[in-house]
């Protein structure tokens, strides 16, 4: 760990030097190298430190950060760095000790005190470089969100995608250059958006409206959520897995057998840090399980094309673990033998050599046996009857 931090992290806002603590200016004053975007070192008055601009890729500006250690060094971040900022991300190049972050007003912050909102009710996301359906699980009439776009041309694509989603009668605040002599705040909904002179920096507030489908919060959403080709986990079985696996915050899911990638879909659902890679033996599903993320705002699906259990070396291990197809003893063994103590494990059988297989696991293993038999209403001839799906048996274990 170093003694003294030989970087600042700096956030600095569009009013410039103006909106600086006095540590801000002191940190300026004694660097050697000032390093950030051109946009920000032209906010800077007239320093005896060396001014670097941040190339890119961003990446690129990473390596060469960490070329100055060893100098007095302030690097230039849009108002928090740690919030959807450029601090995270360098942060993690650094050991504790070398570094120390002022931090300044956030550009959600900002949005929040000009619409009399209070942040712990909107959903606040960076949308710079992650695709705009990260919102649709936050699409329901009354909901409010905040996002930081790269450049006009994305707020145009936010709200035709909106109101492509059936809501169009969102309200679009158009929350420009906040803080700074540039400042301009723009209401539109998204149906009726013209706007063609965005400026960046720019956010934008919403204000969720209209008549779209709304994805539900709870474990089992309706199976018209996700394309398949009919291999998929079906709805009322799908909460019962959900339930049994149990996610938690930060867990890794292994879900072998993706099929149409609902289960690993749902558990991403469940919570913004948590983890899944699929496995999926057939192209077409590998494929369509990643639209099937990406539609629905968990692009962080991992899905990896082979067959279990061959496909699983060398994956990271896993906190629980869903099979949904390739069940077989040999699976079941190298699973065993492989997965960590304390590890959850459901599977799911229904054929009856399936059955079998997890009613003799069961017997060794422990856990619980549980057989689902479905039927829905369904006509039958001028009325109605009960149409039953095939029974489903679910074997859940902590190995």
């Amino acid at each position: 760990m170093a003694d003294t931090p030989w970087l600042t992290i700096l956030g600095l806002g569009e009013d410039g030097p103006e909106g600086l603590t006095d540590a801000s200016r002191a940190a300026l004053q004694g660097a050697e190298v000032v390093m950030g975007p051109p946009r920000h070192l032209a906010l800077l008055p007239d320093l005896a430190a060396e001014r670097v601009a941040w190339p890119v890729p961003f990446a690129e500006g990473v390596a060469l950060l960490m070329t100055m250690r060893g100098r007095r060094v302030v690097m230039l971040a849009s108002g928090d760095p740690f919030w959807f900022g450029a601090g995270t991300v360098v942060a993690k190049a650094l050991a504790p000790g070398e570094w120390v972050a002022v931090p300044g007003a956030s550009c959600f912050s900002l949005a929040a005190s000009r619409l009399g909102w209070g942040l712990e009710g909107v959903a606040c996301l960076g949308l710079h470089a992650a695709p705009l359906t990260r919102l649709r699980p936050l699409l329901a009439p009354g909901a409010r969100a905040v996002v930081t776009l790269r450049d006009g041309a994305t707020v145009a694509e936010l709200a035709a995608w909106l109101a492509g989603e059936g809501f169009g009668a969102s309200e679009l605040v158009v929350l420009e250059a906040l803080g700074g002599k540039r400042e301009r705040v723009r209401r539109v909904l998204a149906e009726d958006y013209a706007l063609d002179d965005v400026q960046h920096p720019v956010a934008v507030a919403i204000s969720v409206a209209g008549a779209g489908a709304v994805l539900g919060a709870a474990s089992g959403r309706g199976d018209e959520w996700f394309a398949h080709d009919g291999q998929i986990t079906k709805r009322p079985v799908r909460a019962l897995a959900l339930s049994a696996l149990a996610p938690r915050p930060g867990e890794l899911l292994w879900d072998i057998g993706a099929g149409s990638g609902s289960i690993g879909i749902e558990w991403l659902l469940s919570h913004p840090t948590t983890r899944a890679i699929g496995f999926e033996a057939d192209p077409g599903r590998a494929a369509r399980a990643r639209e099937n993320a990406l539609r629905l705002g968990v692009e962080r699906l991992v899905v990896a094309e082979g067959r279990a259990p061959a496909v699983l070396e060398g994956q990271p291990l896993p906190d629980a673990v869903f099979i949904g197809g390739g069940l077989s003893e040999a699976l079941l063994t190298q699973l065993a033998s492989l997965l960590p103590k304390g590890t959850r494990l459901v599977a799911h059988a229904v054929t009856l050599e399936s059955e079998a297989l997890l009613a003799l696991w069961h017997g060794t293993k422990g856990g619980n046996l549980l057989r689902v038999e479905l039927a829905e209403a369904a006509p039958l001839g001028s009325r109605r009857g009960w149409k039953s799906a095939y029974p489903i048996v679910q074997w859940s274990v902590v190995l």
